[in-house]
């Protein structure tokens, strides 16, 4: 039967084959060992790997059908039979079945209803179990528990491993963001070259091999050259297999050929994982074939495990250290803020912290108001081209890149003050942006090899790993040095932080606002209970006043008389100003009471009312035509009185006096006006003319309270509607207010 087309010893890659290689189930094994497919609950052989017959079986299909026992003996395979499930492959013992002239590793491993059984071959004078390497093992863990720094530890791994394997270079791989490998420690002799510091491609590790070395922590290749070794029966009778903690799986081809390129005969890796994700690699290469024992790759691999908790340990105390000052950063940068009303102003007050919060060089304060710039920036016109694409992309608190340019093409330009960005939004509700800026870092790479050169073949499409390892230089432009984590969260904190700050503000402006309408509330309650109380005297006073002219006229002296007109003309003064402070008063304590109503009925009724102060002077009165409107009658009622008596006592001087009342039907309101041709006003003192007690004219001129036009727009105000006016001197005024087409809401009981 022929062999499945999933070898991967037997069908080349194509093209786009590196990441789709079959990798965990190759259906090939290395050749320096024995594999058994066994079934964990009958010990009935199922398949074996092709070189069986080379083994102690006598036969690879002979052996299919056949018991576990009949080729390592019943007490061998009962230990065999006895391994609890798990991934990790558990050494049994060193046996010499009595079919075969050497000694063979027995390793197993339980995978849901079979067991992997492998025979390792041995090597001459390698140790035959773990207690005899555990010495030296205790005493380079200790050397590795001492080293200082992240760098020594690998440092000190990378000898030691060297120093258990014999391999004649070992190399401590970090791998960067973009799974490109950097050469971070070296341990060799002169057999091979040295790659110290330089870069190893992420290609050349494609993601299923890295997430198999993430799972498996060990992989041994002791012959580039070798022969795969297929299994039997093929896939294409069976499920493939799952080699994927198998010791003797077989690798890519293209692998193969790679370390032969690179001048490796013989390899091992072990990973280095720290919280779950693959930090890097211990990679050990050897210019001749070289075979690792079991036990020395166990010992490989717990060193592998210790230099993980260091790098891990290391780290989290370098990025401690790191963040412990940009903490001290921030609390400057909160302090000032706090001090100050206005948190840009503290913001700004700090400048060096501000940038060294993030390690920038420049910042920029962007919202639609201003645009603050701080260090080393692009101008005004730039930064703020950057904002608005900020605020065209998706909805992000943060935002960074080391590579600004190649997410925002027009930076270009000004790669050298700002290939880095890290900007914070500030506001949910408007574009208003904290960016640091970070300039070019021009740097040259070291790559091992031109890493463009694993091109496919032009007449096979099959991929071949590039032949050369020299150094090849890479400069690197429009890149800044990229933004740490801990970079990252100090600005997300800070960011929190002023959202706090401004949230803060807002609700103090909120609870002065609402302090402020208790004290109104209050205050109007006092003057409507003092107008209340002052009515009556007033009238008492007047009244007395009045009955002491007609019955004691004849005894009073001309100063007497004048004193009592003086008296009786200051009370109904006074007695005017306390109704209308009632009547203000009254406009915050009386609910609504809506209907419907006429204007044109209204104007008319009100200036019949005036006819008392018009006397005998003629004034052209007009009404257009008006709407029918919702509103409270007893308060629009003394609107119109306020505004036709307004115009009425405004119009006193003017010979020919008009006064019109006008209608503008605008789409959601009625727009009404009352024009005179009276003495008018200025319009830089307009703002005055809605407030209680303003005059805008002597009161020898006109008189009045000064409080009509303030109970105008307090009534058209809970209205839902508008008041504004127009004036100018000697030519009149018009007032103008509105109310909602739509039933208005009682603005200060429902609003």
């Amino acid at each position: 039967m022929k062999d499945s087309v999933r070898t991967i010893t037997e069908t080349p890659p194509e093209l786009s084959g590196c990441d789709s290689e079959p990798i965990r189930t190759p259906g090939s094994i290395q050749g320096h060992g024995v594999l058994l497919v066994v079934d964990a609950a009958t010990a009935v052989i199922r398949r074996v790997s092709a070189n069986a017959v080379e083994h102690p079986s006598g036969g690879a299909d002979r052996l299919i059908g056949s018991s576990l026992s009949s080729v390592l003996g019943k007490v061998l395979a009962d230990k065999v039979m006895a391994v609890p499930p798990g991934e990790s492959p558990m050494f049994i013992e060193t046996t010499r079945p009595r079919s075969s002239n050497g000694a063979y590793h027995v390793l197993a491993h339980r995978m849901g209803s079979i067991l992997l059984v492998e025979l390792e071959e041995t090597g001459s004078g390698e140790p035959a179990a773990f207690d005899v390497i555990y010495p030296v093992l205790q005493s380079l863990v200790s050397k590795l528990l001492a080293a200082k720094n992240m760098p020594e530890a690998c440092a000190v791994a990378a000898g030691q491993v060297r120093e258990l394997t014999g391999f004649d270079r070992v190399l401590v791989y970090q791998f960067d963001p973009d799974w490109n490998g950097i050469v971070v420690a070296e341990d060799r002799n002169d057999r091979l070259p040295s790659y110290l510091g330089q870069r190893f491609p992420a290609s050349d590790i494609p993601a299923q091999a890295r997430d198999l070395y993430r799972v498996n922590p060990v992989r041994l290749i002791p012959d580039a050259s070798y022969t795969p070794v297929p299994l039997r029966p093929a896939d294409s009778a069976h499920e493939p297999l799952d080699l994927s903690y198998a010791s003797l799986r077989s690798v890519s081809p293209l692998h193969a050929e790679y370390m032969r390129n690179m001048g490796t005969a013989a390899s091992m890796s072990v990973s280095i994982v720290v919280a779950e994700k693959l930090w890097g690699l211990i990679a050990c290469h050897n210019a001749q074939p070289r075979r690792v024992p079991f036990h020395v790759r166990t010992a490989c691999v717990f060193l592998g495990q210790v230099l993980s908790q260091q790098v891990a340990a290391h780290s989290h105390a370098e990025q401690y250290t790191s963040r412990m000052a940009l903490k001290s950063y921030q609390s400057r940068l909160l302090a000032e803020m706090a001090g100050e009303s206005e948190f840009l102003r503290g913001l700004t007050a700090d400048k060096a912290s501000l940038l060294n919060l993030t390690g920038s060089t420049g910042a920029a304060i962007v919202s639609a108001q201003q645009c603050i710039l701080i260090g080393q920036t692009p101008g005004e016109a730039k930064v703020r081209a950057l904002s608005d694409w900020l605020e065209s992309r998706p909805p992000a608190e943060v935002f960074w890149t080391h590579q600004l340019s190649a997410a925002f093409p027009e930076s270009a330009e000004y790669a050298d003050l700002a290939s880095g960005v890290l900007a914070i939004s500030v506001s949910k509700l408007h574009a208003r942006y904290l960016i640091w800026f970070r300039p070019e870092l021009i740097r040259t790479l070291s790559w091992a090899g031109d890493p463009n050169k694993n091109a496919p073949d032009i007449h096979t499409g099959r991929i071949h790993p590039r032949h050369s390892f020299d150094v090849w230089k890479q400069i690197v432009r429009n890149t800044s040095e990229p933004w740490t984590d801990a970079q990252i969260e100090a600005a997300t904190e800070l960011r929190n932080h002023i959202v706090g700050i401004v949230l803060r503000k807002a609700e103090e402006v909120a609870e002065l606002a609402g302090e402020l309408e208790q004290s109104n509330k209050e205050l109007e309650a006092f003057s409507y209970s003092v107008s209340h109380d002052l009515r009556a005297p007033f009238r008492h006073i007047v009244g007395y006043a009045e009955l002491l002219r007609q019955d004691e006229a004849n005894g009073l002296s001309a100063t007497g008389k004048r004193y009592i007109e003086t008296i009786i003309e200051s009370a109904q003064y006074a007695g005017t100003l306390v109704d209308n402070l009632l009547t203000f008063s009254q406009m915050g304590r009386a609910a609504l009471s809506m209907s419907a109503i006429d204007l044109n009925l209204l104007f008319q009724e009100g200036w019949r009312e005036q006819r008392s102060d018009i006397g005998e002077r003629h004034i052209a009165f007009a009404v257009a035509p008006l709407p029918t409107v919702q509103a409270d009658l007893m308060m629009l009622r003394l609107v119109v009185q306020n505004l036709l008596s307004n115009a009425v006592k405004y119009t006193s001087t003017t010979p020919q006096a008009k006064v019109d009342v006008g209608y503008v039907s605008e789409p959601s309101e009625h727009v009404i006006f009352v024009r005179d041709n009276g003495v008018g006003f200025d319009m830089k003192y307009v703002g005055k003319l809605f407030g209680v007690f303003q005059r805008l004219h002597r009161m020898e001129e006109f008189e009045g309270t000064g409080i009509g036009l303030a109970n105008v727009r307090r009534i058209i105000s809970r209205h839902g509607g508008r008041t504004w006016a127009e004036g100018e001197p000697g030519k009149g005024a018009v007032i103008y207010f509105t109310l909602p087409k739509n039933e208005p809401q009682d603005k200060e009981t429902h609003g």
